[in-house]
């Protein structure tokens, strides 16, 4: 399999590992409206001893479609990236993050529901675009652009905005992805720089000549 082949294999693997994430999120969602259920209160509420099973469930679980709608394109979008860019580094980031930023909100966060996949979208975010700035090769460094173009703006929601938005999962989420960004960021190695036929062997361009005009022994003469 060329090098091509098999970057398109993992793109398309990454695609769908996200796909499946998302489609859960929609099935449990759906099951609620279909079903005429209430999971709220398998969430978060934290520092009471009964909800610590939301540090699990938590994220799988939405207040509405419209939040849903909200979490879906960021984790496609950042899940492929993540899991494409990023393979390794992306089996130790995804539990670390999912299982740590609530179990953060459990402890610190205000006395009220916490739930959604936003933790996670925030951890990603700030995962890539911090791994660009640190490794600087050419695929950190387009991952992290579009991270920046298509997300950079929602930067804002780790500050207490809305009453009614945790941001306390979203602060969570984005340092413990620059947290883990710093261990892991020579875990996956770089791309392989590709090499042209017109490069010699150190890389550097040769020239084509064995001596510039009017050069003869080490002396030059200009005109």
């Amino acid at each position: 399999m060329t090098e091509s082949a098999r970057d398109t294999h993992r793109l398309r693997r990454a695609f769908l590992s996200s796909v499946a994430f998302t489609g859960l999120l929609w099935l449990i969602e759906l099951a609620e409206l279909v079903f005429r259920l209430d999971l709220s209160h398998l969430a978060i509420f934290p520092r009471r001893p009964d909800t610590l099973a939301g540090i699990v469930l938590a994220p799988l679980l939405h207040v509405s479609l419209s939040h849903l709608f909200a979490n879906t394109a960021p984790i496609l979008v950042l899940g492929t990236l993540l899991l494409y860019g990023y393979p390794k580094a992306s089996r130790i980031l995804f539990p670390v993050l999912y299982l740590g930023s609530g179990l953060g909100v459990w402890l610190i966060a205000r006395p009220a529901w916490h739930l959604g996949a936003s933790g996670l979208v925030f951890g990603m975010m700030f995962f890539v675009f911090t791994l660009g700035i640190l490794r600087w090769d050419r695929r950190a460094i387009a991952l992290a652009l579009v991270v920046f173009l298509l997300y950079g703006s929602t930067i804002w929601g780790i500050f207490p905005t809305a009453p009614d938005i945790s941001f306390e999962y979203h602060l969570l989420g984005a340092g413990i992805g620059v947290l883990l960004a710093f261990l892991l960021k020579g875990l996956d190695p770089p791309p392989q720089e590709k090499k042209y036929d017109w490069e010699g062997e150190d890389g550097d361009d040769d020239w084509p000549f064995d001596e510039l005009p009017g050069q003869h022994n080490g002396s030059s003469e200009l005109r």
